[in-house]
């Protein structure tokens, strides 16, 4: 279920942000490796709560520092992925 996850997170940062799906893997930071500015960031956050039907407050965006972080979030809140 993570692997569907990071793979939507993937794609969503691909179309937001130009990363490379290949580049995309739970480690890798948002800010530091994939040089996702904050205003790239409000996108990723509104794509994936559209694709994953989740709701992620913005103190709780501050959190998701990795791609790790935001897939174990998206888990948390119940996705059906």
């Amino acid at each position: 279920m993570s692997q569907d996850i990071l793979a939507g997170l993937a794609v969503i940062l691909e179309e937001v942000a130009g990363v490379d799906p290949a580049d995309v893997t739970a480690e890798k930071t948002f800010i530091d490796d994939l040089d996702v500015d904050s205003l790239s960031m409000v996108e990723v956050v509104v794509a994936a709560e559209e694709k994953f039907s989740v709701k992620i407050p913005d103190d709780d965006v501050k959190s998701l520092k990795t791609v790790g972080d935001a897939v174990s979030y998206i888990q948390r809140a119940g996705v059906a992925a």
